[in-house]
C-alpha cells in the first residue's frame, strides 16, 4: 500500500511507481507486445516528472516568459525571453520521448504503432507537473498531423525535418493561432485575409490569443481574396517563423498576455503583415484555396488536441489528489491527523472517486483510438475533456481547502494548480461547445448504437455477484439516458441546445460507471481484490441515482471500514466489500 506519511511531499517521487491506478490501466489497456517496453519508459519519466519537470514549474510560474519587442537600437526582435528552467524543462520533455520523436521512432524500429493509451499516460504524469509544457508540447503535434497530412510535399520535407527534429536544438515548435478579437469559437467571422502573389501566399490580419507565441510554425486560419463570407470561405494555412532566406516572416508580436496561470507558455497577440504561408490543402494544393474544407482539415487535429486537454485535467485532479493525502496524512488537527478526522476522509474519498472515474473515462477514449474504434473515440474524447477538465478546477480547489491557509498561498504547490485548472475548460473548446459537438457526434451513423453497446458490454462483464447489484443500477441509469438521447434527437435546435449539458453530463456519468465496473471485474479476476468494485459502487451511487440517503450510508461504510485499503490502493477481500448498504435500483 502506497504510506502517504513517509512522504514529505509530492515533489521529488516518481509519480508512475506512487500511482498503482495508472499501472493497473496500462496493465489493463495496452497491448501486451507493448506492456514491458512501456514500463520502463513510464518508471523513467515518471521520476522525471516528480522530480527536475515538477521542481521547475514552481521557479517558471514565478518567472514567466516575457516579450522583447525591439533591440537596443530600436529595430524590431520580437524575441520571447525564457528563464532558463523552461529550456531546461523542455529539453528533459524532449530528450525523454514526451515530446520529439524518440519514442514513437522506437515503436517504429519494434515494428509496433505507438499507442494512444502511453500517450496519455505520457501527458498525465507531465501535466501534474506542468500543463503549460504540454499546451508546447501538444500544439507542436497538432502541427505535425496537419502538415504530414496536407502539406505539399516540399513544404512538408522541409518542415517536418525540424518539427521532428532528433536534436532539441535543431527542433521547431508548433502552434495554432486561430482566435481573433471576435472570438474564438464562433471561426467564420475571422478577418484575416490570404492573397496569392507570383505563386506565393501571404497573410494579413491579427491574432488574439496565440498560445507558443515563438513557434517556429505555425498553422492559422485566413480566407483568401475571393472567398464567401462565413466557414466555407476560411482555408487552413501553415506559416514558418523565418523565410527560407531566414528573414523575418512578418509576424509581430504586440503584447504578452497577463495570465492567471499555465504560464510556461507564451500567450499573446499577433499581427501578420504580407506573412508567407503554405496553403494545408492535400496534394500541391492548387485550387483547393476555395474549396470551402478549411475548417474541416483544422478539425481533424480537435479530438487529438481534446485528448491531450483532458489528460491535463486528469493530470491536476492526481496531484491534487496525491498532495492532500500527503497533506492530511502529516498535518494534525483537534488532537488527531487530517485523515482520521470523518470530514477529511469524507473529502479525500470524495476526490479518490471522482478521479478514477475521469481516469477509467480519457484512458477509455485513449483504447478506442487504438483500436482505430471511430464511433466510440468520437464521443468518449469530448465526454473525457468536458468531465476531466470540469472536476479538474473541483479538486485543485478541494485541495486548497485541505491545505488550509497553506494551501491559498504561493508557498505550496495548490494555489498554482488552482489557477492552472481554469484554462482547461476553455482551451479546445468551453463546456457550451463540447455539449454541441456532443449533440453532433449523436447525430452521426452509430455513434449513440456504439456508446450505448459499450455500457451494455461493461454491465454484463462476468466477474464476481459482487458486481450485481451495480450492473443492476448501471442498467435503470442506462434506460434513463437512452430516453434522453432519444428525446434530444427529435427536439427542434432550440430545444436540443438547452438539453445539451443535461445530456453531456449524463453521458459521462453512465459511461463512467459502467468503466468502473468493467475495471472492478478486472481486478476481482486478475488481483482477487474488490477495491475497485467498491469505487464503483460509490461512484454510481453518487451520480447515477435517486437516493442521497442510500448514497451517504454506502460513502459512511467505506470511510469508516475500508478507507485505509481505498486511500492507499491496497488489497478488499470481496467479503468485506459485500458488506456495504445496498441501493435500491427503483428509488
Amino acid at each position: 500500500m502506497v504510506n502517504y506519511g513517509v512522504f514529505e511531499r509530492a515533489i521529488g517521487l516518481n509519480w508512475y511507481t506512487v500511482d498503482p491506478n495508472l499501472r493497473a490501466l496500462m496493465d489493463r489497456l495496452l497491448d501486451p507486445a507493448d506492456r514491458e517496453w512501456a514500463e520502463g519508459h513510464l518508471v523513467r519519466i515518471g521520476a522525471l516528472c516528480g522530480g527536475p519537470i515538477a521542481e521547475r514549474a514552481e521557479t517558471i510560474d514565478k518567472s514567466p516568459p516575457r516579450l522583447e519587442r525591439y533591440d537596443r537600437w530600436g529595430k524590431e526582435v520580437c524575441r520571447i525571453v525564457h528563464h532558463p528552467a523552461t529550456l531546461a524543462a523542455k529539453r528533459d520533455a524532449w530528450e525523454a520521448g514526451i515530446s520529439g520523436p524518440r519514442l514513437r521512432r522506437e515503436a517504429e524500429r519494434r515494428g509496433r504503432p505507438f499507442p494512444a493509451v502511453m500517450t496519455g499516460a505520457l501527458n498525465y504524469l507531465l501535466c501534474q507537473a506542468d500543463t503549460g509544457l504540454m499546451c508546447a508540447i501538444g500544439m507542436t503535434s497538432g502541427v505535425v498531423g496537419l502538415v504530414e497530412r496536407f502539406a505539399p510535399p516540399e513544404v512538408r520535407e522541409r518542415l517536418l525535418a525540424r518539427l521532428t527534429a532528433e536534436r532539441f536544438e535543431d527542433a521547431w515548435d508548433g502552434a495554432m493561432f486561430m482566435t481573433e478579437q471576435s472570438g474564438g469559437s464562433d471561426l467564420g467571422t475571422i478577418t484575416t485575409t490570404a492573397r496569392q502573389s507570383e505563386g506565393v501566399w501571404r497573410l494579413t490580419g491579427s491574432k488574439w490569443f496565440c498560445s507558443n507565441i515563438d513557434a517556429g510554425a505555425i498553422a492559422t486560419l485566413a480566407r483568401p481574396e475571393g472567398a464567401p463570407a462565413g466557414l466555407k470561405g476560411i482555408a487552413l494555412f501553415v506559416v514558418p517563423r523565418s523565410r527560407a532566406d531566414g528573414s523575418s516572416n512578418g509576424i509581430h508580436m504586440q503584447r504578452l498576455k497577463d495570465k492567471l496561470g499555465t504560464r510556461t507558455v507564451p500567450t499573446g497577440e499577433v499581427d501578420f503583415v504580407d506573412a508567407e504561408a503554405y496553403l494545408l490543402a492535400g496534394g500541391d494544393g492548387n485550387g483547393r484555396a476555395l474549396d470551402g474544407r478549411g475548417i474541416n482539415r483544422m478539425m481533424e487535429m480537435v479530438n487529438p488536441s481534446r485528448f491531450g486537454v483532458a489528460c491535463m485535467g486528469l493530470g491536476l485532479m492526481r496531484r491534487a489528489f496525491l498532495e492532500s493525502a500527503i497533506y492530511a496524512a502529516r498535518r494534525e488537527a483537534f488532537g488527531h491527523r487530517l485523515e482520521d478526522l470523518p470530514l477529511a476522509r469524507e473529502t479525500l474519498l470524495r476526490m479518490l472517486v471522482d478521479l478514477e472515474a475521469a481516469a477509467t473515462l480519457v484512458f477509455a477514449a485513449g483504447a478506442a483510438i487504438d483500436r482505430k474504434d471511430g464511433s466510440l473515440a468520437r464521443l468518449c474524447v469530448p465526454l473525457a475533456k468536458f468531465r476531466a477538465t470540469r472536476k479538474g478546477i473541483e479538486l485543485t480547489s478541494a485541495a486548497v481547502e485541505m491545505h488550509g491557509g497553506n494551501g491559498y498561498v504561493e508557498d505550496w504547490p495548490t494555489a498554482r494548480l488552482l489557477r492552472e485548472a481554469q484554462c482547461h475548460t476553455i482551451w479546445e473548446g468551453t463546456e457550451s461547445i463540447i455539449c454541441l459537438d456532443v449533440l453532433r457526434a449523436l447525430r452521426a451513423e452509430g455513434v449513440a448504437q456504439a456508446v450505448l453497446a459499450r455500457v451494455g458490454a461493461a454491465a454484463r462483464t462476468d466477474g464476481s455477484p459482487l458486481l450485481d447489484h451495480p450492473r443492476r443500477l448501471l442498467a435503470t441509469a442506462a434506460a434513463r439516458v437512452e430516453r434522453l438521447i432519444a428525446s434530444v434527437a427529435t427536439a427542434e435546435r432550440s430545444a436540443a441546445e438547452y438539453r445539451a449539458r443535461r445530456l453531456t453530463t449524463s453521458l459521462c456519468d453512465l459511461v463512467q460507471g459502467a468503466l468502473l465496473v468493467e475495471e472492478a471485474a478486472w481486478e476481482l479476476h486478475e488481483r482477487a481484490s474488490a477495491r475497485k468494485a467498491v469505487i464503483a459502487g460509490l461512484f454510481i451511487a453518487r451520480y447515477l441515482t435517486d437516493d442521497p440517503d442510500a448514497a451517504a450510508a454506502l460513502e459512511e461504510h467505506a470511510c469508516t471500514t475500508l478507507f485505509a485499503p481505498l486511500l492507499r490502493y491496497g488489497t478488499i477481500e470481496p467479503v468485506a466489500a459485500g458488506t456495504a448498504p445496498r441501493i435500491d435500483p427503483h428509488a
